[in-house]
């Protein structure tokens, strides 16, 4: 018995020996897992940046209508097969950092409601090197009444990405429309046609697969709320606005997007001709989460952005937003026309504003004399329009009345 108990109990010993030795070897062979651990309340997109952009060789010789700048010619072959992509991207502090914006060839601000300011990014030649398998634009936000004057510059039918928008709405469902005709976004966009068979160029994400747009709540690296984090794909919605019969023709009757299209003159130097403004401050509504500051770098010729005191980087790759040309154009603003809350911005008109380029400050005049009509932005001692840098452009719309700060 004694006997059979002492086989038992060496054999348990040499079992619970073994299973130690086969656990402390495939321990030390086997990759190491960390526990979780809490996200950080600073974003840190860094480490999830996308990657993979495509790159065009040879020589750089073909113009872009849209910003002046010259790309290679297979850049331009994937661009003119196409018609220029407008897009509503947000700027709340929990959409920031944005992702796309570094690659428009015309970034437009002004402020949607509550002093919190939103962009419009026209992509056409930049965005032919955003990789094809990214949700490379975003977040993407509802579409505002004067961003769609700004977006019929564009074409006969522009491509207008959005997320849903103003429109008639009631407190109740048989009640009366509580929100002003002049802020009805939806029903402007119905009104130009552009729902229509044929000249479908309203891109709502309401109407757009996953494969166009999607959630990423976590995408920064920090989890977002729901309404700040809707990206989308300009390749797929390329894609779209193609099945529907908009390439860089309109299907339905043949003609060319830009056949009225009126492009700005790029013929100024891409150099610093001799600073006198270094750096350009100014605020939405006093508030200073929004409060934008434009810093001049002379090496390389473009102001950098700064909002909220902070510089504020693209979310695909890191860099610095920046422009080789700042807009400041004063508009007629009317607050809170509705019980909403919504504001107008007169883009349609006439008025004055500042433009700044290679280090210098310039004093001009803009017009623009309908809803498809170009904004002409004029130098007010010449009366001549003012040359561009070839590059891309920024267009901040700010009330009449705001006050700018320089420092030279």
């Amino acid at each position: 018995m004694n006997s059979k108990i002492l086989k038992i109990g060496l054999y348990s010993l040499v079992f619970v020996v073994g299973t130690f030795a086969s656990y402390m070897l495939f321990a030390s062979l086997a990759p190491v897992k960390s526990s979780p651990k809490t996200t950080s309340l600073t974003p840190t997109p860094m480490a999830q940046a996308q990657t993979g952009y495509l790159v065009f060789e040879g020589p750089k010789t073909e113009i872009c209508p849209i910003n002046g700048e010259k790309f290679s010619v297979e850049a331009k072959e994937k661009w003119s097969t196409r018609r220029p992509l407008t897009v509503m991207i947000e700027n709340h502090l929990d959409s920031r950092p944005q992702s796309g914006l570094m690659n428009a060839d015309v970034v437009y601000e002004a402020i949607a409601e509550g002093g919190i300011t939103r962009f419009m990014g026209v992509f056409y030649c930049n965005a032919t090197q955003t990789s094809t398998q990214k949700y490379d634009v975003g977040p993407v936000r509802s579409a505002r009444t004067y961003f769609l004057d700004l977006a019929s510059e564009y074409a006969d039918y522009p491509l207008y990405v959005h997320v849903g928008g103003a429109n008639c709405s009631a407190a109740t469902p048989d009640g009366p429309c509580t929100t002003s005709v002049k802020a009805q976004a939806i029903e402007q966009i119905s009104k130009y046609g552009w729902n229509n068979k044929g000249t479908w160029s309203d891109l709502s994400q309401f109407s757009l697969s996953y494969k166009a747009c999607r959630r990423e709540p976590d995408r920064t690296g920090e989890t977002r709320d729901t309404e700040h984090t809707m990206y989308c794909s300009t390749t797929e919605l390329w894609n779209v606005a193609a099945s529907r019969g908009l390439t860089n023709l309109t299907e339905i009757n043949n003609s060319s997007w830009d056949k009225k299209f009126r492009p700005w003159l790029f013929n100024a130097e891409d150099k610093s001709v001799g600073t006198t403004v270094n750096t350009i401050s100014f605020d939405f509504w006093g508030d200073k989460a929004y409060a934008v500051t434009w810093k001049y770098d002379a090496i390389s010729n473009r102001y950098l952005r700064i909002n909220g005191g902070e510089a504020v980087v693209d979310f695909n790759n890191q860099q610095q937003l920046s422009t080789k040309n700042l807009i400041i154009q004063f508009v007629k603003e009317s607050r809170s026309i509705d019980e909403h809350a919504h504001n107008l911005y007169a883009v349609v008109g006439s008025g004055t504003g500042l433009y700044f380029s290679n280090g210098q400050k310039t004093e001009i005049t803009w017009s623009k004399a309908d809803r498809q009509a170009r904004t002409i932005f004029k130098d007010k001692t010449s009366g001549k329009e003012i040359n561009f840098v070839p590059g891309q452009i920024w267009i901040e719309i700010l009330p009449l009345g705001n006050k700018i700060s320089y420092e030279g």
